[in-house]
């Protein structure tokens, strides 16, 4: 990969304790930069970091829950005051699988909260911040199910779909101010979640790829690195990632 001018930058990464958001906070790691890796699930996220850099220099494990805006923001306070966040990537996300006549009015909120709300509210509060400073950059994780929805993920295929509108929207905002914000948009990834499910099921699933394999997860975690480059000259844009199981 070509010089991504990260090093000594702080990243803030959500859902930061296992699957891509692990991957995530290893390829920026890796970058040089310091990464605050913000998740709910305590113990795994400490235990995550501590991996990834046990003199505890340049990772940060960072409680909060997405839900929740006022430990959002204490959350980003913590992240800052370590050191000025000059990338976001929004990764955290709750799926749901369900029929669109099952979903609970609970549910449908609780998805919204954690996918599209959250994000919405933290990308204002770093881009405040950002915008002073004249550079940052986000990164959106949407999904292949917010490009080519189904009736089993109407909740979490809409907030996908509405995290690519709301990447143009900040992207057109913030773009004077030296700020790009980008989405990715993955199909399936292996993760441990993915490959919970039965051999034919992957398989078929597998099938479904032109290029014969699902994304690993530092696939999508090298594009994100890519977009968060300090010399990017891309804003507002999605990224398929897919294997080709979408071409547009």
């Amino acid at each position: 990969m070509l010089p991504t001018g990260l090093a000594g930058r702080t990243v803030l990464i959500t859902g930061s304790a296992q699957g891509l958001g692990a991957a995530l906070v290893r390829a920026y790691h890796d970058e040089g930069a310091r990464v605050a890796a913000l998740d709910v699930d305590d113990e795994r996220n400490r235990a995550l970091v501590a991996e990834v850099d046990p003199s505890g220099e340049r990772a940060l494990a960072i409680h909060a829950d997405l839900r929740d805006l006022d430990a959002l923001a204490a959350g980003y306070r913590a992240a800052s005051e370590w050191g000025p966040v000059d990338v976001l990537v929004n990764n955290a996300a709750r799926p749901l699988v369900k029929s669109l006549w099952d979903i609970t009015p609970e549910e449908w909120d609780d998805v919204f909260a954690v996918n599209l709300r959250a994000a919405f509210f933290l990308t204002r509060m770093v881009a405040a911040d950002m915008r002073e400073r004249g550079f940052g950059r986000v990164v959106n994780m949407s999904s292949i199910a917010g490009q080519a929805p189904r009736p089993t993920g109407a909740a979490y295929g809409t907030t996908k779909a509405g995290l690519i509108s709301l990447t143009r929207v900040f992207a057109a905002e913030l773009a004077s101010h030296g700020i790009n914000v980008n989405a990715v948009a993955p199909a399936m990834i292996d993760t441990p979640m993915v490959r919970s499910v039965s051999p034919e099921t992957l398989a078929e699933m597998t099938a479904q790829v032109p290029l014969g394999r699902i994304a690993t997860p530092e696939d999508v975690a090298r594009l994100a690195v890519f977009l968060s480059a300090e010399d990017s000259f891309i804003t507002g844009a999605t990224y398929d990632i897919n294997g080709g199981a979408l071409m547009r």
